[in-house]
């Protein structure tokens, strides 16, 4: 059937006389239906006409006629209408948060009045032919009655037709047609109730590619996965468009249970990570298509490869790009920790490089450049002559002093030996290190392990694994009391499966952590039990078994966000983790040269016992010292009772909640010639390379300036940039020393990746010492950086929406609670900003001649607008006047609620900064930043 077209009033004012029908005089109207004053249900009376009485009738017609009383036998004026004077949509027909009363009457009509027809599946068909208010976003009557039908068949509640009959065939072809128009929440009742899963699967198929040929490839993929089509459709054509639209979750679930289409899902994703692919060749396919390519970088992809390899069970091998890229990824990591940080010793590092190149010549030519790109000539010297590479392969100087190096037979390990002092000393004697490997062990000491109100640090140690196949079995368990620390060997104590000793090691290790006495003291303490109960079965639950634990990673965070980083500390060469704590608190850092030894081999070397010992009791050290002087790192005085209260515990009478927040007020940038020169937030100009993209978002929501390198993109890139443009550069980890050594003093900053973005953006702002105001925030595009807007007014953006065919706003997706939450947040109404000011960016107009076209709405450089982010709801919102267009990408941007939060978050930075203006209100974007 044809759609007739829009009155012109609707083109003048929008759609909204279609989305808001009037209720008659008379009727009982609330902010989420309208009742007609003869169905009181919610108060509790009776309906004596019964509630299908209403169903016939003009819009918002009182009873007519009982359904199934007279000849009547479709349900076509069910839509349209409502039911008792119930809108079709919204709300009221959301089984979220109707009371349990009324779902009892409704139902039990709804029984009635299918049991009176005498073919209830064609009546719904009619009633949905002549209906389209089930297609839009959110609940209506069209789908609640689609439901209670399948309930009813299933139940045989009322009649149904005989499986394989020629009148059930006919049924099947027209609820085919209605398919590849439902939302996804009406697939699945139309599926069963019509038994599509057994029809013919020719006609099923065309509907699939018909969708899919017209772009609507989520649909599809949907619809073919509720029709159990996988085998039939080709799995790279179904779900190469979604997973350049990052919708990778919908992807995994078509697969789900096919292992061949998950071999080749595989192998398609494999094929992107090969060096040189260009992932844009392929979005070339699908030009009308809003792709989000930053997420299909070669290390993100190589993450999804290897977690679904995991999780399905599947063979490694099935992905040698990916596999290739992880070890190339680990021998930079390898050489970055021996050739930089000199934290690893020659012979660990022989191990592993030999082990991750074998006998790959493309890996050896990688290992070949690694090595050479670094000046110290004697070291690398020193790796080629542990790895036993040829001279001829060697660059002249390296060849050389490798030559020299086998004459004299001297080394080039003293400077990891030298300036042992330099790191924290273990405070206790070697005879109080005490290595358990028995049940006997554990019963001579578990009084001391187990001695009620004492504080232990807990930590693991395992063989460090560069491949697929999750994390590696734990190998060490370190418990430290004050005095001792207790080296637990885990290969012994947990085999075999029922002996004696994994008995005796269950038990002890179940008390330990289940006493809420015992303050068990940890960095990434829930990690550590994750991997205990993965290569211990009998403690697979140990993290739910914790009670009284204090994790000093949580405590690391809240100083690194209360205090601005000292020069020097935080940056890429120097410590990380636990070792950077251990610095900041005691002074000196970590000795982290057996991090990456072999945790396997038996019996472990004395510096491993010692390294070992260390881990585990510097954190008795640490947690002695911030307790004594909290307030020095910036964190409350009752640490431990407030961080137990953070994991659960409930807080007496009179006690504090959990602690939030550090206690003091964060330092702001000193004062003095030591401090860096204020900058305003418009005037900061900033590169990140690609791992960033979170910061980048977050400083482009304070109105800075920040470029992002592509996936994939060159970081000298990011060094040219800089010079041109006169940017600072952000990045982090390898990239650091290189691109610092490119730019002048103080344009490159390593940023530390443990930290949230948010955490990351305070941390850079201080650094640097911008001045951000309530004004800049959303004064640039989040998405893509652009500072120019267009203002549109609400009347304007109706007409624009429903002339670009989305009239309902965004067709419905997922479940049908997240459909109800998003018109729960979209229909409410904007709450002011701090101060309660008015948002009016410097913007102009969206006049006629600014528009290339209506159809789709495209601005006059080629830019369209992305109207489809744009709820229904929203534009239904009182209040709310005028939307913004960012000329550079078309997303649309609307006032809100976001100022607040994002005020919020960054309020340590925005009060208090001289000359910051009043507060202001400003749009939020359509879709909230990750």
């Amino acid at each position: 059937m044809e759609t007739p077209p829009p009155p012109q009033a609707m083109l003048d004012g929008g759609p909204q006389a279609l989305w808001e029908p009037q209720p008659p005089a008379g009727a009982l109207q609330t902010p989420e239906r309208c009742v007609w004053p003869c169905l009181s249900i919610l108060e509790g009376d009776s309906c004596p006409q019964g509630l299908f009485e209403a169903i016939s009738g003009p819009p918002w017609a009182g009873p007519q006629q009982v359904l199934g009383q007279g000849s009547r036998s479709d349900l076509n004026h069910w839509s349209g209408q409502g039911v008792a004077g119930w809108p079709c949509t919204g709300p009221c027909w959301s089984r979220r948060g109707r009371p349990a009363a009324l779902e009892t009457v409704l139902r039990e009509e709804a029984q009635r009045g299918f049991a009176a027809l005498e073919d209830p599946l064609s009546a719904l068909l009619d009633m949905l032919d002549s209906s389209r208010g089930w297609q839009g976003k959110g609940p209506s009557l069209e789908a609640w009655v689609t439901r209670e039908l399948k309930r009813c068949l299933q139940a045989q509640l009322c009649p149904g037709p005989a499986r394989g009959s020629p009148g059930l065939k006919q049924l099947q072809a027209r609820a085919v047609k209605l398919l590849a128009e439902s939302p996804p929440g009406l697939i699945e009742p139309l599926v069963s109730i019509f038994q599509l899963q057994d029809a013919d699967r020719s006609p099923l198929l065309a509907q699939v590619h018909r969708l899919h040929q017209e772009g609507k490839f989520k649909e599809a993929i949907v619809l073919g996965a509720k029709l159990r089509l996988q085998a039939d459709l080709d799995v790279e054509k179904m779900c190469l468009p979604l997973l350049l639209q990052d919708k990778a979750d919908l992807v995994e679930r078509y697969v789900d249970g096919f292992p061949d289409l998950q071999r080749r899902l595989l192998a398609l994703m494999d094929s992107w990570c090969q060096p040189g692919f260009d992932i844009r060749v392929v979005a070339r396919r699908y030009p009308q298509t809003t792709l989000r390519l930053e997420r299909l970088s070669p290390r993100a992809l190589g993450r999804q490869v290897l977690r679904l390899l995991e999780q399905h069970g599947l063979d490694p091998d099935l992905c040698p790009n990916v596999i290739t890229q992880q070890r190339l990824a680990a021998l930079r990591y390898l050489c970055y920790k021996r050739l930089v940080e000199r934290s690893v010793s020659r012979e660990s590092w022989a191990e592993h490089v030999q082990g991750l190149v074998g006998q790959d010549q493309w890996l050896q030519e990688q290992l070949l450049q690694l090595l050479t790109s670094h000046d110290n000539t004697a070291l690398v010297a020193q790796c080629a002559l542990d790895l036993l590479l040829p001279e001829e392969r060697l660059p002249a100087s390296v060849a050389a002093e490798l030559r020299q190096l086998r004459i004299q037979e001297r080394t080039a390990e003293a400077p990891l030996e030298d300036g042992k002092d330099d790191y924290y000393q273990l405070p206790i004697p070697r005879e109080h290190l005490h290595f358990l490997a028995s049940w006997e062990d554990l019963a001579r000491h578990q009084e001391e392990l187990l001695q009620p109100g004492q504080v232990v640090g807990m930590d693991l140690e395992w063989r460090p694994s560069f491949g697929a196949g999750g994390r590696p079995r734990a190998s060490l368990m370190q418990v430290a009391v004050e005095g001792r620390v207790f080296l637990l060997d885990l290969p012994q104590l947990s085999s075999p499966a029922g002996g004696q000793a994994p008995q005796a090691f269950f038990r002890l290790v179940s008390r330990l952590l289940a006493d809420p006495s015992i303050t068990k003291l940890g960095y990434g303490l829930a990690g550590d039990l994750r991997s205990l109960g993965a290569s211990c079965p009998a403690l697979a639950q140990a993290e739910k078994q914790l009670r009284g634990s204090v994790d000093l990673l949580q405590v690391h965070r809240q100083m690194r966000a209360a205090d601005r980083p000292a020069p020097g500390v935080d940056g890429a060469a120097g410590p990380r983790g636990l070792s950077l704590l251990v610095q900041q608190v005691l002074g000196k850092p970590l000795d982290k040269v057996q991090q990456l030894s072999n945790w396997d081999r038996r019996p472990l070397c004395e510096g491993q016992l010692v390294y070992a010992a260390a881990d585990a009791y510097c954190l008795l050290e640490v947690y002695w010292a911030v307790c004594r002087e909290p307030a020095r790192f910036h964190l409350s005085g009752d640490l431990a009772r407030s961080l137990r209260l953070g994991r659960g515990e409930r807080a007496g009478p009179g006690e504090l909640p959990p602690l939030q927040k550090a206690s003091t007020s964060p330092q702001q940038v000193p004062a003095g010639e030591d401090a860096a020169p204020e900058v305003p937030a418009r005037a900061f100009r900033v590169v990140c390379d690609s791992m960033l993209q979170g910061l980048a978002r977050r400083l482009r929501c304070l109105g800075i300036d920040v470029l992002v390198l592509a996936t994939g993109e060159d970081h000298r890139r990011a060094a040219e940039v800089a010079r041109q443009e006169g940017r600072v550069i952000l990045t982090s980890g390898l990239p650091y020393h290189k691109l610092r050594a490119q730019v002048g003093a103080g344009r490159c900053l390593s940023v530390d990746c443990s930290l949230k973005a948010r955490q990351q953006a305070t941390a850079v702002i201080r650094h640097f010492n911008v001045r951000v105001t309530h004004s800049d925030i959303f004064s640039r595009c989040q998405a893509c950086n652009c500072h120019q807007y267009l203002k549109v007014s609400k009347d304007v953006m109706k007409q624009l929406v429903w002339l670009s065919g989305h009239p309902e706003g965004p067709s419905g997706t997922g479940d049908e609670a997240a459909q109800i939450e998003d018109e729960r947040e979209t229909g409410s109404a904007p709450e002011e900003a701090p101060g309660g000011c008015t948002y009016e960016p410097s913007c102009r107009w969206l006049e006629e001649e600014d528009l290339q076209s209506r159809v789709p709405a495209t601005l006059g450089d080629g830019t369209r607008l992305q109207l489809s982010g744009v709820p229904a709801g929203v534009l239904r919102r009182p209040g709310l006047r005028h939307f913004y267009c960012c000329t550079g990408c078309g997303k649309v941007f609307w006032e809100g609620s976001h100022l607040g939060r994002v005020a919020e978050n960054f309020r340590e930075v925005l009060e208090g900064v001289p000359g910051s203006r009043e507060p202001s209100r400003a749009p939020s974007p359509a879709s909230s930043p990750s």
